[in-house]
């Protein structure tokens, strides 16, 4: 009887099975042992794709990057274009948190990555932003976004009531863990809104 055919080994496979396992165990579980051992193949297998580990986990990342719609920059304001763009970013990167450490540090060399860096820049300078103002804008929105999917607010209190006895204005503290996804999303949404608007009003003023 003939042996079952093994699935050939590609790129994408290799990056599939490593978005997977830094998903599942997050990024110091992934080595080029464990997913040569996930992927059912011999470790030197990999490195005719890849030379290292970290150009395996650039890949994921901008396969991650991918994801984000960029479409919204197409014939939109660039406050709407910017802000449906930030909330598509951080819904993304919900999906693949512990992937954010690495994107937080920006695109390097990553196609994805500067391909979208280009479209943020590129529809700021359009609408009229200075080089350097559009390169702030770039930089608090990567802050923004990034930094908000890096952890939630909310989790970041204890549950125990008798905790904030001595902190009158915390006593609702222990309910936040329950509300988390409100709490963090509102409190993304609010600083987004207040940033874009700010941005806005400074424009009409004519500071660019």
């Amino acid at each position: 009887m003939a042996r079952p055919r093994q699935a050939l080994l590609t790129r994408e496979r290799i990056v599939e099975a490593a978005s997977a396992l830094i998903d599942a165990e997050g990024l110091d579980a992934l080595s080029m042992r464990r997913l040569a051992t996930d992927l059912g193949v011999q470790g030197p297998s990999l490195y005719n794709h890849f030379a290292t580990k970290a150009e395996i986990i650039d890949a994921v990342a901008d396969a991650v990057v991918l994801k984000v719609d960029l479409s919204v920059f197409d014939g939109r304001e660039w406050p709407d274009a910017l802000r449906e763009w930030a909330l598509s970013y951080r819904a993304v990167l919900a999906e693949h948190p512990n992937i954010v450490p690495v994107l937080a540090q920006g695109p390097g060399r990553r196609p994805a990555g500067l391909a979208m860096a280009e479209a943020v820049y590129g529809a700021l300078v359009e609408a009229g932003w200075s080089y350097a103002r559009a390169t702030h804008i770039g930089a608090l929105m990567r802050y923004l976004v990034t930094g908000s999917a890096l952890g939630s607010f909310a989790l970041g209190f204890d549950v125990d009531p008798q905790l904030y006895e001595r902190y009158p204005h915390l006593h609702h503290a222990p309910l936040l863990a329950e509300h988390h996804e409100a709490v963090d999303e509102g409190a993304f949404e609010l600083g987004l809104d207040l940033l874009i608007n700010g941005l806005r009003a400074r424009q009409e003023m004519g500071t660019r």
